[in-house]
């Protein structure tokens, strides 16, 4: 294989610097999330609604999902132009046999700074060790409930809270830290458990981020009603525990981090809906099957594993995924109102993860 160093310096279609390559609005590529998985152990109503996804329904064969070499190259490629985060998504990500390997495949790569997964937590008690010993650097569990009765709603019915709890644990005592917990809070689903999330979790060094029910994919019947707007929920836990602005970890993260006062810690606030945030989003997502994606509410993407399976050169892969960041133009939530209505269809969260 080529040396990369040598061959960004050769390469007539690269930036001479690596942060020179931006999209239509001066966005960097900085962040690759790559579903390694379409399957998932869960059934969560906002992203694979049980009535859709039932047990006959298709999902993908082994052969139609990249391959850990494909992944691994492409990976590669894109840490030439720019990439410095890896995550790791699904579906469920703990699902894709031999996922070690993989990590420890692309803990070697030059340029990747960060490795991470997200996952449902049911599995990690099982793996985190493992995960960590591979070389992941941090995790992050969607939990959107402590309550029993919400938690089932919320999974479709699969596991169950204290398994998730036992794989938070796990992460943590495996140094896969700060471990973060995502909950998607629903107004009347869920937002009446959100202070028992803080309180639960409120000076053990993980952090809970809450994320707005958003409108991804096309079957989760999202309504902006089910909102309840970052602003209204941290008004109700500073109530508790009074919160003050933190800054931000590094240029484009997405979660306002408000601290505790007390120094107990700090939650995070995800607010694609009443506060977008496309501006500063420097990320891409790659689907198991190879497809890459601009934006979490897509409705097209640009088909890499043709190209890879087809014979394609680094020269010519690099050349597709260089012109489809730079065609990018996307900044979907700063324009859901005027989009919203007779869009074409997104893609489906659990192809590119969240």
């Amino acid at each position: 294989m080529a040396d990369p160093e040598m061959s960004d310096r050769e390469h007539p279609l690269l930036p001479r610097r690596r942060d020179a390559m931006r999209d239509t609005l001066g966005r960097p590529l900085r962040d690759l999330r790559i579903s390694v998985m379409d399957r998932c152990n869960f059934r969560c109503p906002y992203c694979m609604p049980q009535h859709t996804f039932h047990d006959g329904y298709r999902f993908l064969a082994s052969a139609e999902r990249l391959g850990f070499g494909e992944i691994v190259r492409l990976a590669r490629l894109g840490a030439r132009l720019g990439v410095r985060k890896l995550r790791l998504t699904g579906g469920e990500p703990l699902l894709r046999p031999n996922l070690p390997d993989l990590i420890g495949d692309l803990s070697g790569l030059a340029g990747i700074e960060d490795i991470a997964l997200t996952t449902n937590g049911i599995l990690l008690a099982k793996y985190a060790t493992e995960l960590k010993a591979a070389g992941l650097h941090r995790v992050t569990v969607s939990l959107d409930s402590l309550d029993p009765a919400t938690f089932a709603h919320l999974s479709g019915g699969f596991g169950g809270v204290e398994q998730v709890l036992e794989g938070i644990e796990a992460a943590r005592r495996a140094g896969l830290g700060p471990v973060k917990v995502n909950a998607v809070i629903q107004r009347g689903v869920n937002d009446h458990t959100a202070l028992a999330l803080v309180e639960h979790f409120r000076g053990t060094g993980v952090i809970v981020r809450f994320i707005e029910y958003m409108d991804v994919g096309n079957r989760n019947e999202w309504r902006q009603d089910l909102v309840v707007p970052s602003a209204e929920l941290a008004a109700r836990i500073s109530q508790r525990w009074p919160l003050a602005p933190a800054g931000r970890n590094y240029a484009g993260e997405v979660a306002e981090r408000q601290a505790f006062a007390d120094g107990m810690g700090e939650v995070g606030f995800i607010s694609s809906v009443s506060q977008p945030f496309c501006g500063d989003c420097s990320r891409a997502r790659l689907s198991s099957d190879g497809t890459l994606y601009s934006c979490l509410f897509a409705t097209t993407g640009v088909e890499l594993r043709g190209p890879l399976r087809g014979g394609a050169d680094d020269d010519t892969l690099l050349a597709l995924l260089q012109s489809a960041w730079e065609r990018r133009a996307d900044r979907y939530s700063e324009q859901r109102a005027s989009l919203h209505a007779g869009r074409e269809r997104k893609v489906e969260m659990f192809h590119i993860g969240g």
